[in-house]
């Protein structure tokens, strides 16, 4: 579908709310608010009409899977869906259902920001134990001609700004004899420079790409990152920081895996006996270790893993 279409669909379905200066704007072609603490999602949630994802749909999750919440989820990294509750019933029942991502062509590498869904979604697939599809931009090439089974429903973790095009495609579903897919939403990992937008590649001192060098993560972060401490040690140490605005502070609630080590990071900081410098440094080492899992991951990737990754062939279910 043209983007100028699928412009005017989005429109129609009243997602570009942003009308007066201090709305947010969510689309998929652009994020933006005034607030230094960045999209109100509450009031997201209820703009676009789905669902919150609360403590009694988590505290399920984990009682029919048997695991815990990886920290995106029970952190609110991961705050809204539509028809998660119906994978949850399938997952009960033992019937089939498969997730789906994908990525399109946007630069030379992926950023941080691109990493959220595929984490997540890695780790749903190994919790839920069913396929997962991703899909490219030359889609044209992998079209699975031998699947048999019909009607399967499918479980899509994404952004919210994704939103508008999954509503539509759950709109035509029903017309075509299909299933409606469930999602799940993200809140956006915010750029360096502050929580009023999301990373963007086309804007590269907005965020970290993944093929970035240890030195240049903490060129940009010390350089960049919006921080929420005072303009002056003394005041720093008598008000305390900002956790909301503090870009290094956010960083540290995607990735860092030790909520224990989160919530002391917070407490200091907040008390002002964390310095923003201290904050930033905690930040570079977590970033750099995981940009550095993915480099060393990066080399072992071959011509055959991609042939692997990318062949025809049939979804296997377990059921």
């Amino acid at each position: 579908m043209a983007e100028s279409v699928v412009a005017q669909k989005v429109e129609q379905l009243q997602v570009n709310g942003a009308k007066e200066e201090d709305e947010d704007l969510v689309t998929p072609w652009e994020v933006t608010t005034t607030k230094a603490t960045g999209i109100d999602y509450d009031k997201l949630i209820v703009k676009f009409g789905c669902r919150k994802l609360d403590d009694d749909i988590i505290a399920r999750f984990e009682r029919i899977t048997g695991h815990k919440a990886i920290p995106m989820l029970r952190r609110g990294m991961f705050f809204a869906h539509r028809d998660f509750s119906a994978i949850l019933d399938r997952k009960e029942q033992g019937k089939p259902f498969y997730l789906y991502t994908g990525r399109g062509a946007s630069s030379g590498s992926l950023h941080l920001g691109h990493l959220v869904p595929f984490i997540f979604t890695k780790w749903l697939q190994e919790v839920f134990d069913v396929p997962l599809i991703i899909q490219m931009t030359d889609d044209e090439k992998f079209l699975w001609k031998d699947m048999k089974k019909n009607d399967i429903p499918c479980l899509i973790p994404c952004a919210i700004d994704q939103d508008p095009y999954f509503r539509m495609c759950r709109d035509v579903a029903p017309r075509l004899k299909a299933s409606k897919p469930s999602l799940i939403f993200s809140t956006f990992l915010p750029a360096l420079q502050g929580a009023q937008t999301k990373m963007s590649a086309s804007e590269p001192n907005t965020c970290i790409f993944l093929d970035d060098t240890a030195k240049q993560i903490k060129n940009k972060i010390n350089k960049y990152a919006f921080s929420g401490g005072q303009q002056t040690l003394e005041e720093h140490r008598a008000k305390g920081g900002n956790c909301d605005v503090d870009i290094s502070y956010q960083f540290l609630r995607f990735f860092l895996d030790d909520d224990e080590k989160l919530e002391e990071i917070r407490v200091k900081y907040t008390k002002g006996e964390l310095l923003s410098g201290e904050l930033k440094a905690l930040a570079i080492e977590e970033v750099q270790k995981i940009v550095g899992v993915m480099a060393e991951r990066r080399k072992t990737v071959t011509d055959a893993t991609v042939d692997e990754f990318t062949k025809i062939r049939p979804l296997a279910f377990e059921y």
